[in-house]
């Protein structure tokens, strides 16, 4: 079998170039598609181009996932679908469920956003992504309209965040600013004595 990868001479140098792994994967993938989707396999890549093509286009789009991420989605692409995935459900089969992430549904993760107390660092959340979609979105903004003009808002950088999370990334947690402590060095003796000495003069003794 041709191993998958870009072959045109003309890429992108900037872009990241795919790793032996992700090829060994997307190439274990279409291994497994060919044996439990015979029929369907066989009729969307029914000669060498078409597969080296579609090779191609999955190692480009998946390659934001480990290649464990890559094998466990198609597993789970072959338990629950008995039709050959496309890309697209591959990616939603690559990224798992949220819930599965800790993450909380959506709305939730508003409602947790919307009603934490300040200082906003120092709650306890539920995930980092609720905090940073609301951070993102605006502290004063959330709190001061009303949900139909602020939802939407914290949705989609929420979202976003759970793209992130989905894909492997951990969120830093809230960083929670404490003020310096002040270290001072102990004043001698005969600075104290100084310091006395000062004093009394201000006060005339």
């Amino acid at each position: 079998m041709t191993a998958a990868g870009p072959s045109d001479s003309n890429q992108n140098h900037s872009e990241r170039a795919p790793s032996s792994e992700l090829i060994d994967a997307i190439n274990q993938v279409f291994a497994l598609f060919r044996i439990n989707y015979h029929n369907q396999y066989h009729s969307a890549f029914g000669d060498v181009g078409t597969l080296n093509q579609a090779k191609r286009l999955w190692v480009e789009s998946l390659q934001r996932f480990s290649p464990d991420a890559i094998l466990r989605g198609a597993k789970k692409a072959i338990e629950e679908s008995e039709y050959l995935p496309t890309l697209h459900k591959m990616i939603g089969f690559c990224q798992g469920s949220p819930e599965l992430h800790g993450l909380p549904d959506v709305h939730s993760a508003y409602i947790e956003a919307c009603q934490a107390p300040s200082p906003k660092a120092e709650y306890s959340w539920s995930h980092p992504a609720v905090y940073h979609a609301g951070k993102l979105s605006d502290w004063y903004f959330l709190s001061s309209n009303v949900e139909r003009v602020a939802f939407p808002v914290f949705r989609d950088h929420y979202r976003t965040l759970c793209d992130r999370v989905v894909r492997g990334e951990t969120l830093p947690p809230p960083e929670i600013k404490r003020l310096p402590e002040k270290t001072e060095t102990p004043l001698s003796k005969d600075e104290n004595l100084e310091r006395l000495a000062a004093l009394r003069d201000q006060l005339g003794l």
